[in-house]
């Protein structure tokens, strides 16, 4: 059980077939951080190299590990970490969320605590400084900010290595975004957030099982956290588009009337431009429609997330 007097942080890591690396994430943040750290690592489905309570306990650390029933992805499992903290956590603890790979420098944590550490912050976030990541996927990022802001209307720059207040952790459990989208829910979450410029660091051993239709899908679950802003922004679009399909319409006619059209060319331009007000016009009804049916903002029923576990393990 986590101490609130003897732990002062707890750090939530999702672990999936990444034993080695793991294994020098716990004995790095032992080393900086000793007996005052309490460790929630979620073993998310993990076959191969499943975690074991011994992972932990060798490294000297108090913990619990959550063995889930299947894969259930990175931000689940991420979620399940945050609503098993909350139920465990005092007010006066705070909580690390960050990847068991080594790309989330340990040592950084000491930059999130001093930062969130003002009254007026909630959340702090890690902003990447540099990346180690290939051309491509730097490249994909780039493209994918600034279609999130277009879509959305926010600014998103962070992942999910970040650190938390004991009520933001509570807060964020009880949204079902954060099952979809961690960073997305803490854009949607309205905490007080602050952004640490942090480098980013390399892994400690294997490779990503990250692929790149994985980082698509990945980057369209941020938006589907706010697919109501999505949605009436592409109805708008539509609807701009179908008023200039009329006005265009008009144009053409009245140039056939004074004579300035060609045989033909006034019929088909007409015809194309119905076609494109006809289209445009039944999606923003669909939109307006989905618009109405969906919504985001759910409470998540506290021990929900049992469902996925299969047992909790403690440290002896």
């Amino acid at each position: 059980m986590i101490n609130a007097d003897a732990h002062k942080l707890v750090i939530i890591t999702p672990v999936y077939e990444d034993f080695e690396a793991s294994g020098k994430l716990f004995a790095e943040l032992h080393r900086l951080f000793g007996d005052t750290v309490y460790v929630v690592a979620i073993d998310d489905g993990s076959v191969r190299q499943p975690l074991t309570i011994d992972h932990l306990a060798k490294n000297g650390f108090a913990g619990s590990l959550i063995s889930l029933r299947r894969n259930v992805g990175h931000q689940k499992a991420i979620a399940i970490g945050l609503s098993y903290a909350a139920k465990h956590m005092r007010d006066d603890q705070f909580a690390v969320v960050m990847d068991s790979d080594g790309e989330d420098v340990p040592a950084s944590i000491e930059a999130l605590l001093r930062a969130i550490d003002a009254d007026h912050v909630d959340v702090v976030v890690a902003r990447r400084k540099s990346r180690v990541e290939s051309l491509r996927f730097k490249a994909f990022y780039a493209i994918y900010k600034r279609i999130f802001h277009l879509l959305s209307g926010r600014e998103i720059s962070f992942g999910n290595f970040m650190a938390l207040r004991a009520r933001s952790v509570q807060r964020l459990a009880a949204m079902s975004e954060t099952w979809i989208h961690v960073a997305g829910a803490v854009l949607a979450s309205k905490l007080r957030v602050s952004f640490c410029p942090l480098d980013r660091g390399a892994r400690y051993a294997g490779r990503s099982k990250m692929n790149f239709v994985g980082l698509v899908l990945h980057g369209l679950r941020g938006l589907m956290v706010f697919a109501e802003d999505v949605l009436v922004r592409v109805g708008i679009a539509c609807a701009f588009i179908g008023g200039l399909s009329i006005f265009g319409g008009a144009l053409t006619l009245l140039l056939k009337l004074l004579g300035y059209a060609t045989p033909g060319w006034a019929s088909l331009s007409v015809g194309l431009l119905v076609l494109v007000f006809l289209q445009t016009g039944t999606l923003a009804l669909m939109t307006l429609m989905q618009t109405g049916a969906n919504r985001n903002d759910l409470i998540v029923k506290e021990g929900a997330y049992q469902d996925f576990v299969a047992s909790v393990t403690l440290t002896p």
